[in-house]
């Protein structure tokens, strides 16, 4: 029986990390809950019109960007030398795009990175599919060209692009907040007991003389140099450091995903982070099921399973043991899962496609070394009776793969904190999936029963 005609659904983050209610006043949350509302009931139109999971995911991130209060393009924060780069992607489950992804990073100048992603996708069917020197087969010298076969570009080459293809620019001095520029400075420890030599004029703007030296870049030389104390981040205070993203399921049943950030406050010039890399901070893949719906199963979280010791390694040196574990998993134990934790009675049976989608926000470094998103999803496709939320849970819950990957840093350096959010599609019905490790997340969307939801913390606000 094939799948009933989904009812779209989405998801959106605006960031994640160590927010707190002494940290959040009352006010900024109005300002942030009140952004995301109209953004959550813009993209809601979109898809009521007939919108594409494409187009109403990246249209909620550029509009994200043109906020100030998002880290992303017009909100970004800083790099330690004062500058602003940025970074994209966009993922999407259609067969329709031949690239399925696009990412972008080291950005300087695009205002809507998001996009930019976009248009690489787009564009990416005429090059893996168009003629012989008319912008496919890997020539981007045609009209449509749309960076040859590639799925990710960085810096002035993407720029290059971007241009051509008449996306909006803009100068490092429009990226510039002094909400973000505070932020920077508090987080080289260099608010508390700068001195202050001079006020610029920078763009209209009269900026106290704490102006970092360089950041103007070559769009503008009107700059003082400051001097000061370090004091260092005093390890409470909430530094931006989550992506915004929005998961899309359309009435095609279709999943979308599209992420954008500035990245980490003060992160050194020419880091990469998770925004840009597949699997880490973002995925999206449907496959074909046959078998048990896990739409209705109760799952149990593996990671707070018992691990059950095999008599071998109590035997084996560690080094050896940890060899042959590659080749004879059972010799490093394995997980015991009772069958008691699945309600029989709510099985069906599941013959179609399954889908999931997931963005990532928080520490983007610990994305990357645990492949967050992409193990997640892999934990909903290959392990038996989970869910996308069991294998979000487990990766960006409480005590999660996350947050163990911080080791004894987790609470000290930012390591290890974020949350994912994703929507699963099971038997033509999208399930919205969201969980955190860390203070809070901005996060909004519409429920089951229809009601728009705004929250940064477990509970209300």
């Amino acid at each position: 029986m094939p799948s009933p005609t989904p009812t779209p659904r989405f998801i959106i983050h605006g960031g994640a990390g160590a927010i707190t209610r002494s940290n959040l006043s009352t006010s900024a949350y109005l300002i942030y809950s009140a952004s995301l509302l109209e953004i959550n009931r813009a993209t809601a139109s979109r898809l009521a019109a007939g919108a594409s999971a494409l187009e109403a995911a990246t249209e909620a991130v550029a509009s994200l960007e043109d906020n100030e209060w998002f880290n992303c393009g017009r909100g970004a924060v800083f790099t330690r030398e004062g500058e602003v780069e940025l970074e994209a992607s966009v993922m999407t489950t259609s067969p329709h795009y031949h690239k399925r992804t696009c990412a972008l990073t080291l950005l300087r100048h695009v205002k809507n990175p998001i996009r930019l992603a976009r248009e690489m996708l787009i564009r990416g069917n005429h090059d893996l599919s168009g003629p012989p020197n008319s912008g496919g087969d890997g020539d981007p010298s045609g009209p449509t060209g749309g960076a040859q076969g590639h799925c990710v570009l960085s810096g002035s080459v993407a720029e290059d692009l971007a241009r051509e293809w008449g996306l909006e620019m803009r100068p490092q001095r429009y990226f510039w907040t002094r909400r973000r520029w505070e932020q920077h400075r508090r987080g080289l420890g260099k608010q508390k007991k700068a001195t202050f030599l001079s006020k610029v004029t920078y763009e209209g703007l009269e900026v106290e003389g704490d102006v970092y030296e360089g950041w103007f870049g070559d769009d503008d030389k009107n700059y003082e140099k400051y001097w000061g104390e370090e004091e260092g981040w005093d390890g409470r205070s909430y530094l931006p450091q989550g992506t915004v993203g929005c998961v899309v399921l359309d009435r095609e049943g279709v999943l979308c995903v599209a992420t954008s950030t500035g990245g980490l406050t003060n992160k050194l010039t020419g880091r990469v982070g998770d925004t840009p890399t597949v699997g880490a901070g973002f995925w999206a893949e449907e496959w074909e099921t046959e078998g048990v719906s896990q739409r209705n199963a109760r799952s149990r979280d593996l990671s707070a399973s018992r691990r059950l010791e095999s008599p071998f390694a109590r035997i084996l040196p560690d080094g050896l043991r940890y060899v042959l574990g590659y080749c004879l998993p059972g010799l490093n134990g394995y997980h015991g899962i009772s069958e008691e934790c699945f309600d029989d009675e709510k099985k069906t049976r599941s013959n179609g496609l399954r889908a999931v989608a997931l963005s990532g926000t928080g520490n983007g470094d610990s994305f990357l070394r645990t492949a967050a998103t992409r193990t997640a999803g892999a934990i909903a496709r290959f392990s038996s009776h989970h869910t996308l939320a069991s294998g979000v849970h487990q990766i960006a819950g409480p005590g999660g793969e996350l947050q163990r990957s911080a080791g004894n840093r987790w609470g000290k350096t930012g390591e290890g904190e974020g949350g994912i959010i994703g929507i699963e599609l099971e038997d033509g019905v999208g399930e919205i999936v969201a969980d955190f490790n860390c203070g809070g997340m901005f996060r909004t969307w519409v429920d089951d029963n229809g009601r728009e939801r705004v929250m940064v913390f477990k509970e209300e606000y």
